[in-house]
């Protein structure tokens, strides 16, 4: 990929017109408002989904937004080399916003579906053209110090983004919780208008669009196949066969577009080095497990414990909490006892916190989920950094803005198959719950009727035994989904076992 401001003369120019603090108070602001985004609107679902019923398509609010940032986040990366860092992250926002609003409008949960796509496909240029403009005004020295200040913004807007999510459903209403965004944005975008300036070198690219489309295609059968196989449709069906074909066809087709590309989305020469390859699966594993706690955890509190919605956000903080500090000591680990030994460690916390969630019961109370949430939070943040530390490490600045992207797209590929994996799993475990254990006495119970135990009112008006049921179905459904949370952590520490044992503790 091309390079917009690494030459010397180029950068100096910049250095001379560019206020470099208020464009990253800027960026952080832009990250902020991208990242609060995860944690605030997982901790209003319950309260969405109580408001506009349809909890079979709770995990299609999650699984749209991240299949447009999944398939995005490369192609913007792309025409910020060709346009500027600037426009493609105005363009970003904006679309964010855009939709951001229209959620707050939604009527249905098929109309909120559709305008989560909107912001996902703005989203999609939030993270990595922020990132890429810090890595365009400072110097390498300086890197290290302002990625500090980056890390802090995931793990104030993870601590907050609960908070305000929970008192946003709680005394005003959760149609605030997209609203909240747009003040943000505009400031963000007023920032970066008034104190970046840009000084493109203008070079041709030749932009793929032909395998972002392939990709997309792909993405998007094997996610409705995860979320509707075993629900909507049998797994032995004809649309299961249709869909998974479609899926590895265009797979197929995709390396192959991949391959012949001039300048390909995913260029797969940076795989070939051993601990970038291990580095972006490893983040595909941990990116899927993840959004199996940072999804549904919030419904075992509300749904199954019984706690208001600002008790499940504070379950879900204390994950923010650990990811920024296990982050701060992972710098100083690699520097003592490398990146591999570090990952390995982050790898044991990941298990550790997912045992948590697999044992945890309506009596084990919101401490447990949260204490779970916390190791979760600091293996991912042990594993994170050494992963960039990692692929950094390995590449050239030619080639860093490129192996960064494949990294956060493995993430967001994660966080996609997994918002589906596991919304079709718990549609379906509790599908045969239900059916298996709704007498002649009570009957009428669907997957639906789950939306009753999410809301305080609606649950005190269900009889001991329609309430049982249901709760019994939803710990039975979100604990299957727990343990393959664990699943994947266990082979995300087998994969960090394969990163190369050679010393990386300078680098």
């Amino acid at each position: 990929m091309g390079e917009i401001i690494e030459k010397p003369a180029a950068r100096s120019s910049q250095k001379r017109q560019t206020n470099k603090p208020l464009v990253l108070a800027a960026v952080m602001l832009a990250m902020f408002m991208g990242a609060i985004e995860a944690t605030i609107v997982s901790t209003a679902m319950p309260a969405i989904v109580a408001d506009l019923g349809g909890f079979t398509l709770y995990s299609w609010v999650f699984s749209s937004y991240l299949l447009m940032n999944a398939v995005t986040v490369l192609i913007y990366g792309k025409l910020s080399d060709l346009f500027g860092r600037k426009p493609i992250l105005f363009f970003g926002i904006i679309v964010f916003l855009i939709g951001s609003l229209l959620c707050g409008y939604a009527t249905s949960m098929q109309t909120l579906i559709i305008f989560r796509l909107i912001q996902g496909f703005g989203a999609g240029a939030v993270t990595p053209i922020a990132t890429t403009i810090v890595g365009d005004i400072y110097t390498q020295e300086e890197r290290a110090k302002i990625q500090g200040y980056l890390s802090s913004v995931w793990g104030i807007s993870a601590i907050t983004g609960p908070a305000v999510g929970g008192l946003l459903v709680q005394y005003v209403n959760w149609h605030f919780v997209f609203w909240i965004n747009i003040p943000l944005g505009i400031l963000s975008i007023i920032g970066l208008s008034l104190f970046l300036h840009e000084h493109v070198e203008k070079k041709k690219h030749k932009i793929d669009y032909m395998g972002a489309i392939i990709l997309t295609v792909a993405i998007s059968s094997i996610m409705f196949l995860l979320v509707e196989g075993g629900s909507r449709f049998p797994w032995g069906s004809w649309q299961t066969f249709s869909l998974f074909a479609l899926f590895a066809i265009a797979i197929i087709g995709f390396v192959f577009q991949e391959k012949r590309a001039k300048e390909p989305i995913m260029p797969f020469t940076i795989w070939k080095e051993r601990s970038i390859f291990i580095a972006n699966i490893t983040s595909l594993t941990t990116g899927i497990m993840l959004i199996g706690i940072s999804s549904f955890l919030p419904t075992f509190v509300q749904g199954v414990m019984e706690q208001t919605a600002i008790v499940a956000g504070f379950t879900l903080t204390a994950m923010s909490i650990g990811w920024p500090i296990a982050s701060t000591l992972s710098g100083r680990m690699l520097i003592t006892i490398g990146y591999r030994e570090t990952s390995i460690i982050g790898g044991v916390t990941l298990i550790l916190g997912s045992i948590a969630f697999v044992t945890m019961s309506a009596s084990s109370g919101p401490v447990w989920a949260a204490s779970g949430s916390f190791f979760v939070g600091v293996g991912m943040g042990l594993t994170s950094t050494a992963f960039i530390v990692s692929i950094q490490s390995n590449v050239g600045w030619q080639q860093r803005g490129i192996a960064t992207a494949a990294n956060m797209f493995m993430r967001n590929l994660g966080n996609t198959i997994g918002a589906a994996l596991f919304g079709g799993i718990l549609n379906n475990r509790l599908s045969n719950y239900l059916s298996k254990n709704v007498t002649d006495t009570v009957k009428g119970l669907t997957v639906n009727s789950a939306n009753f135990l999410l809301k305080e009112s609606e649950r005190n008006k269900l009889t001991e035994t329609v309430k049982t049921i249901l709760q019994d179905g939803l710990t039975l459904s979100l604990h299957t989904v727990y343990y393959v949370v664990l699943t994947f952590a266990v082979l995300s520490l087998v994969f960090i076992f394969f990163i190369p044992k050679k010393d990386q503790s300078s680098v």
